[in-house]
């Protein structure tokens, strides 16, 4: 299969005759040099996790990618990012379509009412498209439109490692890019900022976002969902230290998450009658629904830069997924890769424990054509690269890397400076 090169204002594919080599790794820091940036992160950067047991969750060395090819990546998840918002105005306009999608009963429920009330106003819509170089070429394997992480990772540890390697540059800073869009919908007011309680790695997103907004001049609150009261789609705090109204809302907390954890306060106005701005609004779940492909042959949205990127989607339903091993399982909310089912990756066990989920809620999950990752040579052995393009409010802002241990990006996973050729004189 042929490479494609999508324009993001034509919707035009051009086949290229041969995938070029991506990406190579430069050099790798001195056992010092990565110490100061991790003692960096951690002290300033609210980068809490840096080691999962006895494994770095940083890289001490980056990779760097040819400008070629970021410009592909660039023009192509501005234009999914386009394409992405089409789809989830055509779809919440028509709600016989959300059916398909796998979410929670009541989620669906709301977003179906909400074909008479306005979708809850976003402050910022921020999305980010994983890719995977391949034997096929650049594959996209999905995308987190509803709460994506890594801008700790994509923003200050990029630009640290960056001062190290003198030919190379950040793709960007996604952050900044994204308190500057949310700072300036709220006035430069008050932003509370929502995760769920008791996981750590949320926190620290929001920790990070929070400072990112204070250097903007916002006041800032990290705060769960429970602490928040809606009056006529207006937010208020309600905590011990601040009755205040808020300005806008930050939602690191996952949509399908909300009906069955948020039983005791009012959950709806994330996704409709909302007039708090919100990053992200509710509206995005239909997007993170890894069973939206099911219903693009139902849309006017021609969803050509998606057609082209993603690999084939079906139900599991459809197709002989327990015979074939090209086909890949993906429960339709998959987060950090947690439910992504490959075969011959997992134990006898393992497996038919999927098998008896597939019979009981196979609506749950969707089948994917499996794709080959090619792994990228690093100090410490074969990895798998997977680049988190991000944009905000549909324009690319940089850049989020991590490497596989093998041709699955999970928990496992572990983060990498993703650099850009310098353009030379």
């Amino acid at each position: 299969m042929l490479e494609a090169n999508i324009s993001p204002t034509q919707n035009r594919v051009v086949p290229n005759a041969q995938p070029s080599k991506p990406y190579f790794v430069p050099g790798r820091l001195n056992p010092a040099q990565f110490a100061a940036i991790r003692s960096t992160l951690v002290l300033n950067s609210c980068k809490w996790d840096p080691q999962l047991e006895d494994v770095s969750t940083l890289a001490d060395f980056p990779i760097v990618l040819e400008k070629e090819h970021w410009r592909k990546l660039s023009q192509w998840a501005e234009s999914l990012s386009h394409e992405t918002f089409c789809a989830e105005e055509e779809i919440i306009r028509r709600p016989c379509l959300l059916s398909a999608l796998g979410m929670p009963r009541k989620l669906r429920a709301v977003l179906s009412e909400g074909r008479g009330v306005a979708a809850s106003k976003a402050a910022v819509r921020a999305l980010r498209f994983d890719f995977h170089f391949t034997t096929e070429g650049w594959k996209l394997s999905e995308v987190n439109s509803d709460v994506p992480g890594g801008f700790c990772e994509a923003s200050a540890y990029t630009q640290l490692m960056a001062r190290h390697f003198a030919q190379s540059r950040p793709a960007g800073d996604p952050a900044a890019l994204w308190a500057s869009a949310v700072a300036e919908v709220s006035g430069f007011g008050t932003v509370a900022l929502l995760s769920a309680p008791g996981f750590m790695e949320d926190h620290q997103v929001i920790a990070y976002l929070a400072s990112c907004l204070r250097k903007q001049g916002c006041r800032t609150h990290l705060a769960n969902p429970t602490q928040i009261h809606w009056q006529r789609g207006n937010a208020t705090l309600h905590t011990t230290w601040s009755q205040a109204p808020a300005d806008a809302l930050v939602r690191f907390f996952q949509a399908e998450w909300m009906p069955r954890m948020l039983i005791d306060c009012s959950w709806k106005e994330y996704f409709v009658g909302g007039v708090t701005p919100l990053a992200n609004p509710g509206i995005a779940a239909i997007s993170e629904s890894k069973r939206m492909p099911l219903v693009w042959s139902d849309l006017d949205c021609p969803m050509s830069t998606w057609r082209a990127l993603l690999p084939e989607t079906r139900d599991p339903r459809e197709v002989r997924w327990r015979k074939d091993d090209t086909w890949i399982l993906k429960s339709a909310y998959s987060n950090t890769g947690d439910t992504v089912c490959i075969r011959e990756l997992m134990a006898a066990r393992e497996w038919k424990q999927v098998q008896r989920e597939m019979w009981f809620s196979s609506g749950g999950w969707v089948a994917q054509r499996r794709f080959d990752p090619i792994p990228i040579e690093t100090p410490i052995g074969e990895l798998y690269p997977c680049l988190g393009v991000y944009t905000v409010n549909g324009k690319t802002a940089g850049i989020y890397g991590r490497l596989g241990f093998r041709p699955l990006i999970d928990f496992s996973a572990i983060d990498v400076a993703v650099l850009l050729e310098e353009e030379t004189a």
